[in-house]
């Protein structure tokens, strides 16, 4: 390919960049990734009146890895890592200020709660998630650090607050909130010192601390899923660590970019990661399945993860998804991945996580409403799940209620 012939490079929005030909009409992609950066995120769960969950939860993470969490019920912080229990130990000014900072936030929660359950009218019988998602970021190269806070409802974003410029954005379904919480002066300058000096100090506190954790890379099982012979086959990369990573079908060598669909990447409860990619196999003849394989690829680390497109090494997750126990689902095995009917019962969506939350013994779950249909509903832990694949600064939240 001569550089005449080239039209323009565009960079899309799965993080390739894409050269256009005219001599051959075609494309070329390449995936890049983003410039490495750190996070510290806490995630707080609100779901009033449910008689399994706790009211109030907040996990910590770093790095997408949970580090600490506390709950309404027993108001303690609890370390998630090795060592975190090191870190608490030896800096207990940080334990004091988790614990604090857990209680202020339950208080808080029940003004969130208190507003939600107003504005949209929520009844006796009805127990609703909500999430709230605030904290920082640093880029490693610019040292800048950047902040958010941001509310979710009903698989979209609810409200944010700009860091920069100390004011709250408001989705259409919002709008009432916005004389209360623009009147709230308090509130914006505690989160402006959180966002600018609390945040950015711990998550350096924590980067020393864990940084022979945090920095090490685990490369993925990869295996090839199907429901029914005639279905998608999905590629499913699972335990790979850290997440600035990518997961892709091929044919003859290039990456293909018609008949795919790819997935967010997702943590596991372990730690690591996982991801999936869809190929729709209807037109591929059986001659042409050699020509087909995934490729996982991870920053920093130059061999690939290569599984060629083969029937014989396919596994089915139709009679798998019966049998697994709620500690599989948690494992990143295939049936994390499997979409459950919107039609099941919500008492037995809510039997389910509940299952996933006594059975492992943690603090943390998700009910993800793939869209506002709500035809999809992905069962999976923690609660985090972002559309960047390197850092958390933009994010898909969500919200759901069912009857009890």
């Amino acid at each position: 390919m001569h550089l005449k012939n080239i039209d323009f490079k565009k960079k899309t929005k799965n993080n390739e960049i894409c050269i256009f030909s005219t001599s051959t009409s075609r494309k070329k992609c390449f995936t890049i990734f983003t410039i490495v950066e750190h996070s510290l995120i806490f995630d707080v769960t609100l779901s009033p009146g449910h008689q399994t969950f706790p009211e109030f939860l907040s996990v910590s993470k770093v790095d997408g890895v949970q580090v600490t969490s506390c709950d309404s019920n027993n108001k303690a912080v609890e370390p998630r890592q090795v060592w975190v229990k090191k870190l608490l130990d030896s800096e207990p000014q940080h334990l004091e200020w988790q614990i604090q900072s857990c209680l202020d936030a339950y208080q808080d929660s029940k003004e969130y709660t208190e507003d939600f359950k107003q504005y949209f009218n929520l009844t006796t019988g009805i127990v609703c998630f909500f999430q709230v998602i605030s904290g920082c970021e640093l880029d490693n190269e610019t040292g800048e650090v950047s902040g958010y806070n941001r509310f979710g409802y009903d698989g979209e974003e609810f409200m944010s607050l700009d860091s920069k410029t100390l004011t709250w954005r408001y989705t259409e379904r919002a709008v009432s909130f916005k004389q209360k919480w623009d009147r709230d002066k308090a509130r914006l300058l505690l989160s402006n010192n959180f966002f600018k000096k609390i945040c950015p100090q711990w998550l350096k506190i924590y980067l020393d601390y864990g940084r022979s954790f945090l920095q090490r890379k685990d490369l993925p099982s990869v295996s090839l899923l199907q429901k029914t012979p005639s279905s998608l086959v999905t590629c499913h990369a699972t335990g790979f660590y850290p997440d600035r990573a990518d997961l892709f079908w091929r044919k003859d060598g290039e990456e293909l970019h018609e008949d795919v669909d790819k997935g967010e990447i997702l943590p596991n409860h372990d730690g690591t990661f996982q991801m999936s990619v869809d190929l729709k196999i209807s037109s591929i003849t059986p001659e042409d399945w050699k020509k087909y394989d995934c490729m996982f690829q991870m920053s920093g680390v130059k061999d690939d993860v290569i599984i060629n497109l083969d029937r014989s090494v396919i596994r089915t997750n139709q009679a798998t998804l019966l049998s697994n126990t709620p500690n599989n689902l948690l494992k990143g095995e295939c049936c994390v991945l499997v979409p459950v009917s919107s039609s099941l019962h919500p008492a037995v969506i809510g039997a389910v996580v509940g299952l996933l939350l006594l059975s492992v013994g943690i603090s943390g779950f998700f009910i993800w409403r793939k869209n506002i249909s709500g035809k999809e509903l992905n069962v999976f832990f923690p609660i985090v799940k972002s559309d960047k694949q390197s850092t958390v600064s933009k994010m898909q939240l969500s919200y759901l209620c069912f009857t009890v």
